[in-house]
């Protein structure tokens, strides 16, 4: 059975990913680099902050930092010691079957997508933050993220069950994160 999902994983994998072209390589790499979203997060802690007060929005700025460093180091442990399941690119069985947009693809080991966990608890943390006062937000988030996940399928560097386990993981992290955040702020009465 697992032989069989992992399978239909590279499967889909290469399909998806050799749908890319070099027109489109670009574009999905600029996308797929996290600092070149560093514009969009000043917008969303922007937004946080004309809704919260000072001190609420330090604090809540904090909570999303420990959200980040939770996410990515749960995200390792999966990939280092859980699951150590090959990158697409560190895969010699497909190896030249796909498209490998960048040179270096990352670390051995890709089980589960940093990218997408990552994105998926910001966008289902903001948009929960912000959804009264911004109500297309959440729609917005949820597409950014699912397409952070994919880029990582087109780029080459994650199955699809990589990213698809990473949003739902950072869809869970998200909505703790925001949970723990609201209890915080009521229990030390931050505002």
């Amino acid at each position: 059975m697992l032989d069989q999902l992992i399978q239909i994983d590279t499967d889909l994998f290469l399909y998806l990913n050799n749908l890319g072209s070099e027109t489109w390589d670009g574009f999905w790499m600029f996308y797929t680099t996290k600092f070149n979203w560093i514009p969009f997060y000043a917008v969303l802690a922007y937004l946080m902050y004309k809704r919260l007060n000072t001190k609420t929005f330090i604090f809540t700025l904090l909570v999303v930092a420990l959200m980040i460093t939770f996410t990515d180091q749960i995200t390792n442990v999966f990939k280092k010691v859980l699951v150590m399941r090959l990158r697409p690119c560190h895969n010699e069985d497909i190896d030249g079957m796909f498209r490998l947009v960048k040179e270096y693809c990352g670390g051995r080991y890709g089980y589960f997508s940093g990218h997408a966990s990552n994105s998926m608890s910001v966008a289902v943390f903001t948009s929960l933050m912000l959804r009264s006062k911004y109500k297309f937000l959440p729609f917005v988030m949820i597409i950014w993220a699912m397409a952070m996940g994919y880029s990582r399928i087109y780029i080459g560097v994650h199955y699809p069950l990589d990213v698809l386990s990473g949003m739902v993981f950072g869809a869970l992290s998200g909505l703790l994160f925001y949970k723990l955040n609201s209890y915080l702020q009521n229990r030390f009465r931050v505002s």
